[in-house]
């Protein structure tokens, strides 16, 4: 855990954010929250790190998703060296879908 984000707000935050049931509910939250282009920069480096996992190069990944090579390498080092939130993720959504 970086211990740089680690605030009591932070932690109400995603508090808040675990309370939350359905895609809709998600869509209302986060667009209160966020930028529409602080949204859509989320979603496409969880795009990148989805498809760096499954084997794709930069250059299908930059066409695909509109992303930066350097956005791709960052997205790639936190899946090689950061916290392994994505990984935590991917397993749990694998387990899900019965993979």
């Amino acid at each position: 855990m970086n211990k740089k984000i680690k605030t009591d707000a932070v932690d109400e935050l995603f508090e808040a954010i675990l309370h939350l049931k359905t895609v809709e509910e998600c869509y209302a939250f986060f667009e209160d929250v966020c930028t529409v282009n602080e949204l859509l920069s989320f979603s496409q480096r969880y795009e990148v790190a989805r498809m760096l996992r499954d084997g794709h190069t930069y250059l299908d990944i930059a066409e695909k998703t509109g992303a930066s090579t350097a956005t791709i390498s960052r997205v790639n080092r936190s899946l090689n060296y950061g916290s392994d939130g994505y990984d935590l993720i991917f397993h749990r959504l694998e387990e899900e879908s019965g993979q």
